[in-house]
């Protein structure tokens, strides 16, 4: 009888997404809102293009931000992360080279899943007006390429189609079908306008694992309980601009408070203290450091 150790792995985001319980994942923009995500615990991590381009760039999610820019983000969150990040690519910032290019840096960067979506270039913010789609044929291509392009079978797909705001749900079903047979591992049916919709996604495309996207305030989407979209059907719940919306919210109320008071002193809102703002920046780390390497300096 051996002796040897069984050595337990960490169960992998595709993994879990074949549990039939939802996966709920809360939006990151920078790397205060991804360290503070990925030390609550969720089991997913999403990196939003409208929260990450607003926070780097200062922009518009309007096809602005380059793919240099957003490789870029994504490396910052997963070496600060443990959590499984789902990276927004957009476009895949071109044609199939591009895609190609996209998958492997999204995927060296630390990424364990990637969105690519059929909009035309310059792609527009999901519950924007005036998105336009490429051909199905098209991004059929660029799931293919994405799929030939990833290192790693446990890297996920996700293929997002931004057809039902000009075209209709059928179409939007129509692609959803065409690109989980081209190899997607989850199905992003953007925008639908009705909680009938969302059943429908549901149980149109039954065989697919789907992504819901939950948004606040003024949205296309009803918002539904993650619980419901799993009954729907949905194995991925993501939340990209709940953070960013409730952070400048709390920013605005903090600077109108100090610009008419002069001082902190009554403002009504909770906040980090010090040394918990320092731990979840990783100051004991540095401050360890330094006491280890004391004898070194003369």
């Amino acid at each position: 009888m051996s002796n040897t150790p069984t050595i337990s792995r960490p169960i992998s985001l595709r993994e879990r997404l074949g549990t039939g319980k939802i996966v709920v994942a809360p939006g990151v923009y920078d790397m205060i809102s991804a360290r503070m995500a990925d030390a609550i615990g969720f089991e997913a991590l999403y990196m939003t293009g409208y929260g990450t381009v607003a926070s780097h760039l200062g922009l518009p999610d309007a096809g602005l931000a380059s793919y240099t820019d957003m490789v870029g983000r994504v490396a910052q969150m997963c070496g600060g992360t443990t959590t499984p990040l789902v990276a927004d690519a957009d476009t895949g910032y071109g044609g199939l080279l591009n895609v190609r290019h996209t998958v492997r840096g999204y995927e060296k960067a630390g990424a364990v899943a990637i969105q690519i979506e059929d909009q035309e270039m310059p792609k527009k913010c999901g519950h924007t007006v005036g998105r336009r789609v490429v051909p199905m044929e098209d991004m059929v291509a660029k799931v293919k390429v994405a799929i030939e392009a990833r290192a790693s079978a446990d890297t996920l797909i996700v293929a997002r189609t931004d057809a039902r705001t000009a075209l209709g749900l059928d179409e939007a079903l129509r692609r959803g079908e065409a690109y989980a047979r081209a190899g997607a591992d989850l199905v992003f049916v953007e925008s639908p306008e009705s909680e009938e919709e969302l059943y429908k996604i549901g149980k149109a495309l039954k065989g697919c694992k789907l992504v819901a996207n939950v948004v606040q305030s003024g949205a296309r989407t009803p918002e539904l309980p993650s619980a419901q979209l799993e009954e729907f059907g949905f194995a991925l719940a993501i939340y990209p601009s709940l953070p960013h919306k409730a952070a400048a919210a709390a920013l605005r109320t903090t600077y109108l408070h100090l610009l008419k008071h002069g001082t902190a002193i009554g403002l009504e809102l909770p906040l980090m203290s010090s040394p918990e703002m320092h731990q979840l920046m990783g100051f004991q780390d540095v401050w360890d450091f330094e006491a280890r390497c004391e004898h070194l300096v003369d």
